[in-house]
Parts: structure tokens; C-alpha cells; sequence
């Protein structure tokens, strides 16, 4: 039997999970249960955790496994009946369900970048962001900026959106990357690098590309992944 605090988190993890491919961080579930701080949540995870209906696994940000649910949320077990030859039927043994695994990082928000004209260089961590490990290249350090402007909406890049950016500090024609411009203006923007000076190209026929001298632009990282709120 679950408490109904128990029973509230679980359909709340299963509800964003089905949802968004990842679990709420803590202090959404907080936030959800009408809780005052994030030890109840902790007690009522390692509860479930107890009990078989959730599995952490270690060493990854806001990774939680669902191994089951209570019947009255869809996790009774169904039978599949089949016809076989003798003295009459036989039940076919119950089909369980894979549990679903989700691979998640927290990744820094550093601030914003500007999709437009150049705002000044932030790098501060404002707060944190749940990214599915797929959308991460292996073998890099990876951070998140908030993106304010529209001069990228034609790639698909909006106001508001939160781009997931790979560090490097070199580029290949074609891609979308964080430049830092004069050493404190960084900008997104799509890189070419032509006869000894580099291009930083928007995707909005409003604004001009700005073409600069490769000692006044360094490459802060390159995009691999966008995240969008609705």
C-alpha cells in the first residue's frame, strides 16, 4: 500500500516522464506536492524506491527508472490468451513491461545569447537544465544559454528558446556557434571563414552578416541540441 503522498509523487514522475522524456527535478516534485522543502521529497523517493516502484540509478543527474505502477494506474498485468491443443486452454504468462530509462544531465545555464545584435558575454550560472544524454556529443564538456532575439528564427532558433552548446573553440563552415566577439560580445550565429576573415551570418534576412578579422572573433562552442518551452 502507498501513502497518498507516495501514490500523488509516482503519478506526478510517471505524468512527466510520458510527457517530457525526463523526470521533474526535486524541486518540481516539491513544487507539486505542496511540500516546504526537498527532504520530504527525498523521503518519499527512497520510499518508492522500497517498495519497487521507481529505481534510482547512480551517477546520473534526475535519472529515475519506473518499474511499475499500481494497478489503478495502468500497471496491472495483462494476459494474452491463445488457443493450444488439449484437454483446454492454457493462460499465457504475463506480459511485464520494460521499464522505462531515462538518461538525463543538469546542465548551466550561463545566461543569455544574444540571436541578434551582440549583448555583452555572461558567465555566471543563473540555474540548471535537464538535457537527454542523446542530444550530447561523447567526450565534451557541454553548457546551456538562453536564447534573446530572432535573428536565427529562419533556423529554427526562436526568442526564449535554451540551445545546448558543445565547448570547442574551433568550427567548421556551415555550423551554429557561440562567437565572443572583441572579447565581450557574444552572438549565435552560423560561421564562415573566407580568405583570412570569418563571417557570422544570421538566419533572418532583417540582419546583415558582420564580417570580421579571425583575431577579433573566438569560438566558444558549437550547437548540438535546442530546447523549447511551450
Amino acid at each position: 500500500m502507498l501513502t497518498r503522498k507516495q501514490r500523488d509523487l509516482l503519478a506526478f514522475i510517471h505524468k512527466r516522464v510520458q510527457r517530457d522524456g525526463v523526470p521533474p527535478s526535486f524541486d518540481e516534485m516539491k513544487d507539486a506536492l505542496d511540500l516546504r522543502s526537498k527532504s520530504g521529497i527525498h523521503r518519499l523517493i527512497t520510499a518508492l524506491e522500497e517498495r519497487g516502484f521507481i529505481r534510482r540509478l547512480a551517477h546520473r543527474a534526475r535519472a529515475i527508472e519506473i518499474t511499475k505502477l499500481p494497478e489503478d494506474m495502468g500497471g496491472k498485468a495483462t494476459f494474452v490468451p491463445r488457443v493450444i491443443e488439449g484437454d483446454g486452454p492454457t493462460p499465457a504468462p504475463p506480459v511485464r513491461a520494460m521499464p522505462v530509462q531515462i538518461d538525463a544531465r543538469e546542465l548551466p545555464v550561463m545566461g543569455r545569447i544574444a540571436a541578434g545584435v551582440p549583448i555583452e558575454a555572461i558567465s555566471e550560472v543563473s540555474h540548471h537544465v535537464a538535457v537527454p544524454g542523446q542530444m550530447l556529443d561523447r567526450g565534451g564538456d557541454h553548457y546551456a544559454l538562453e536564447v534573446r532575439g530572432d535573428s536565427m528564427i529562419d533556423a529554427g532558433i526562436n526568442d526564449g528558446d535554451v540551445v545546448v552548446i558543445r565547448e570547442q573553440g574551433s568550427a567548421d563552415n556551415g555550423d551554429i556557434v557561440v562567437a565572443l566577439v572583441d572579447g565581450h560580445e557574444a552572438t549565435l550565429k552560423r560561421y564562415r571563414r573566407t580568405n583570412g576573415m570569418i563571417a557570422l551570418e544570421a538566419a533572418n534576412k532583417a540582419y546583415e552578416t558582420r564580417v570580421l578579422r579571425e583575431d577579433q572573433v573566438r569560438i566558444q562552442g558549437r550547437l548540438v541540441g535546442l530546447i523549447r518551452s511551450y
